[in-house]
């Protein structure tokens, strides 16, 4: 196997080396790249041109997967593998529907990272039993109409994070106005684009004038 170049992307600085760390011996491997944000690892893409991003999901401003949807724009060759603390169907679709390549727990095992890793370059998906389990469970609620697409099906706080950021407050003033962290923040906004069907912020704020949630 060819070396192959890698950007690791986490804005959790020990997170970021230790993942360098696990990947320092592997003779196969290079680690040519590190992003501590969404932004920082487009730029990079664009730069180094890697064979792998291994993409955190929730980071202050854009969000892994947002990150991931425009790399697979631009550049639809970068296998892209989604690194997560927590597994959940919003995280689950958001990635499939950006086409990311594989999606792990930051849990996982050594010997299955690196299976994920051939996995993808030789072509293939490679995501973690309870990814795969989400998947299914969707595709099957899906096939019986059970898709959500409505605001009535957000929770009362993503309501609340919905209407702020329709009438353009930052992710820092509507953590603020609602007394929780930024990151919470990010994951609410991730959790409502995932249940509307939506892919960004622009949508959002559409779907928020068209169904009476604010005022213009």
């Amino acid at each position: 196997m060819k070396k192959l170049k890698v950007i690791l992307v986490d804005d959790h600085a020990l997170l970021l080396e230790g993942i360098a760390s696990l990947l320092t011996n592997i003779e196969y491997i290079s680690v040519v790249g590190k992003a501590s944000s969404g932004e920082e690892s487009i730029n990079l893409a664009n730069e180094l041109n890697p064979d792998i991003i291994l993409m955190d999901i929730v980071m202050h401003g854009m969000t892994g997967i947002e990150a991931t949807r425009w790399i697979k724009e631009q550049n639809p060759q970068i296998k892209i593998i989604l690194l997560s603390s927590e597994v959940n169907e919003d995280y689950v679709t958001l990635g499939v529907k950006a086409r990311v390549d594989g999606y792990l727990p930051k849990d996982v095992e050594k010997p299955t990272f690196l299976e994920a890793i051939k996995c993808v370059v030789n072509g293939d998906k490679y995501f973690a039993q309870p990814v795969t389990n989400i998947i299914l469970d969707s595709f099957y609620n899906q096939s019986n109409g059970k898709k959500a697409n409505s605001s009535n099906e957000l929770t009362k706080r993503e309501n609340e994070v919905l209407r702020q950021v329709a009438i353009g407050k930052t992710n820092s003033e509507v953590a603020n106005q609602l007394f929780i962290s930024v990151k919470t923040v990010e994951t609410h906004k991730t959790n409502i684009l995932s249940k509307l069907g939506l892919r960004n912020t622009a949508e959002l704020v559409k779907y928020a004038i068209k169904h009476k949630i604010i005022d213009i």
